[in-house]
């Protein structure tokens, strides 16, 4: 709920008395809750109260003269008699107060009870449960639940979380209506009583950090209308746990646990020489890991930093044809385990800190795929191709370096020689060894590394250091951020592509914003055709140097003879462009024999930048949403460069938007029957020509 509909509620209720909080309905305010318990003015009309002793400001009238004594600070002491005349009190929340008195006079409607830090060490019997649906006593000194054996039939949820002197949970035949228990954290819990078995009624049972419990009863198998269980964190509980007959559960979260000796099965395996000399030894009892005890009905298990090799995983688990989130973070796998390829509703899936992760191949087609610190993680590969998540989460991946089809990364020396020739490098192999400092966007790193070739949407690129546009390129370069041409039309040469280059520095601009998005801007204004590239990853200059970015775009049919071409490059905050450049890339058309003559034949990926369908507002956007996602969000307003940047990019594309809603609003005004399409310019990531969905990357 919004805040301002919060204090509205309020100022409603505070207007029902606003000199005598003691005859309003609900008492929120905890200076207003001080005075009406201190002072005994409570009435029957009070329906809910609300009164947290660490709201209290340090000596703001924590001593009031009515409170009977102040244990410590974080503690108040009132009578029970404060309650006498809050006959309809419904709702009654407390944080770390003790109530000395009688239980006769406490309010006996009660439908939800949340005390936290209740310090008895048990509930007295004539405390009045009896009309209680919820009961939170998170934090208490609770050691038995209560004394009383007269059964709380309305009871549905009691949370004892944090209640860490708590031993044994109580009989549940006196609760046997409970739909949700909570004991997280009951760090001295050693049984669980074993009549749980019988609440048919109980959909969520959380035991997480239950440290001190080494068994569950095994009639627990008995909940088959149970929905969630978590065990996260009871690293001493051992098995087996039968799981098969809870025909509903959809969550089971076990991480921590080791899920050999709860889903396992005890065969004998006799040594060798057992079989020549059988007195010698006895066959040793070894589990197995009963994965087929899972039930069908999981949609959801987590099973993090369980120590789960790749031989703990089957080839198959067709049992878990439900699942929809997995989590097998910090296990010691070193490739995906095959039975998760088969799983087809799979929609998340975490795999942080598995640090000896070295390849995932043939994923399934996940919308939320988690990678965090996988520091082994070379490759990454999903079943449909092309496929692209929504989400994907990379940080510390340093080492990743080839993302489906549209990323990959390998140093400069083991680049297709024809590419090299293409982009006419003829010296890259001195620099073999040179290394420079480099933006890894997957995992948002800044590493020093090789000179890097980078395969990425059609479009192969590489970063070296350097002071100006090559003399092969000496034609066709500019002093400014941009250049314009006319494509030459040459008998017998068909063009296959464009190289592109761009000499750019640091600003001296200290308010760089990390990464500094680099975009070229290419416009084929003869056939009204616009590619933006972002390149995901890129080189970072030295202070006072200077980087030359080398681009090669496979082009196809997209550029004829005749056609007028604009490139520009277009910087943000920390960047600056000294020089750009461009050269157009032939391959001579074959009449007779087959002989290849493309110089990059050897293209990783089967397609280029004319593979790309354009939209009706004729741009196509070839960068990872993060670039925008990073510049853009919380843009502020006196941040002119910000908004220079995004004008740069997109000013044509807005201003044809904003004539075609001109258009339209004139031919709506004269009444005509149909409308002009239009499409508003974004700033997301366009849609790829069979893909149509793209990579959203992780800052975090």
């Amino acid at each position: 709920m919004h805040r301002l509909l919060q204090d509205m509620g309020r100022e409603i209720v505070r207007q029902e008395s606003p000199k005598e909080p003691g005859k309003r309905t609900r008492l929120q305010h905890h200076k207003d809750s001080l005075s009406v318990l201190s002072e005994k003015t409570g009435t029957e009309t009070i329906e809910g109260l609300v009164f947290n002793t660490h709201m209290l400001k340090i000596g703001e009238s924590l001593l009031h003269p009515e409170v009977t004594t102040v244990i410590n600070s974080y503690e108040v002491v009132f009578e029970m008699e404060a309650f006498a005349r809050m006959h309809n009190l419904r709702l009654l929340q407390l944080s770390h107060v003790r109530l000395v008195g009688c239980y006769k006079d406490f309010p006996k409607r009660l439908r939800w009870l949340c005390w936290l830090g209740f310090p008895s060490e048990s509930i007295p019997s004539n405390f009045p449960l009896g009309s209680l649906v919820a009961l939170d006593m998170r934090y208490s000194k609770l050691k038995q639940f209560w004394q009383g054996t007269k059964p709380l039939r309305l009871l549905k949820i009691l949370n004892l979380s944090h209640s860490h002197s708590l031993a044994r949970t109580p009989d549940f035949l006196i609760l046997p209506n409970l739909e949700r228990l909570i004991l997280k954290h009951c760090t001295s819990l050693i049984q669980v009583h074993e009549s749980i078995g019988y609440l048919d009624r109980l959909v969520f049972l959380n035991l997480k950090d239950c440290k001190s419990l080494k068994t569950l009863p095994r009639n627990i198998g008995l909940l088959k209308f149970l929905e969630t269980l978590v065990i996260s964190g009871c690293s001493n509980l051992d098995g087996p746990l039968e799981l098969q007959n809870m025909e509903y559960l959809r969550v089971l979260n076990a991480d921590g646990i080791a899920i050999g000796r709860l889903l396992a099965t005890t065969e004998e395996v006799k040594p060798w020489h057992a079989f020549f000399w059988p007195w010698v030894s006895k066959p040793i009892r070894s589990p197995e890991i009963a994965w087929a005890s899972l039930p069908c009905s999981l949609v959801s298990l987590s099973l993090e930093g369980c120590n789960l090799p790749d031989d703990a995983f089957p080839r198959n688990l067709n049992n878990l044809f439900s699942l929809k989130d997995l989590n097998l973070s910090r296990n010691s796998i070193c490739m995906l385990p095959d039975c998760i390829k088969g799983f087809d509703r799979l929609e998340n899936l975490e795999l942080n800190r598995c640090t000896k992760l070295q390849s995932l191949v043939g994923l399934p087609d996940v919308s939320y795929l988690e990678l965090h610190h996988c520091i082994s993680l070379e490759k990454i590969s999903f079943r449909s191709s092309p496929y692209f998540p929504r989400y994907v989460g990379c940080t510390q991946c340093t080492k990743v370096v080839e993302f489906q089809d549209t990323f990959r990364l390998e140093p400069i020396g083991k680049v297709d020689t024809k590419m090299v020739d293409t982009l006419g490098l003829f010296n890259l192999e001195s620099m073999g060894n040179d290394e420079v400092n480099f933006f890894h966007g997957l995992s948002s790193n800044i590493l020093k590394c090789p000179i890097q070739g980078l395969y990425e949407y059609g479009i192969f690129s590489t970063f070296v250091p350097g002071g100006g546009v090559p003399t092969g390129w000496c034609g066709n370069k500019s002093t400014g951020s941009s250049i314009c041409f006319i494509v030459p039309s040459l008998p017998n040469l068909r063009i296959r592509g464009l190289n592109v280059c761009c000499v750019y520095a640091l600003s001296n601009n200290q308010d760089i914003w990390w990464p500094p998005p680099l975009f070229i801007k290419l416009s084929n204004k003869s056939k009204d055709l616009k590619w933006i590239y972002g390149p995901g990853s890129f080189g970072i200059p030295e202070d006072g140097k200077d980087m030359i970015w080398f681009s090669h775009w496979k082009f196809g049919n997209k550029l004829v003879g005749g056609d007028e071409v604009n490139v520009s490059i277009v910087v943000d905050v920390g960047f600056q462009v000294k020089q750009c450049g461009f050269k157009l890339v032939y391959e001579q058309e074959q009449i007779m024999g087959t002989q290849d003559n493309n110089p990059c034949s050897s293209w990783p990926y089967g397609f280029g930048v004319d593979s790309f369908i354009h939209n009706e507002s004729r741009v196509i956007y070839l960068y990872h949403d993060r670039c925008l996602h990073h510049t853009y969000e919380g843009l502020r307003d006196d941040d002119w460069r910000r908004t220079e940047c995004y004008k740069n990019l997109h000013e044509e594309s807005v201003e044809a938007t904003e004539q075609e809603e001109a258009e339209e609003y004139h031919l709506t005004r004269c009444n005509c029957r149909w409308r002009l399409p239009y499409a508003k310019a974004e700033m997301t990531v366009m849609a790829n020509a069979q893909a149509r969905r793209w990579l959203t990357l992780s800052m975090s």
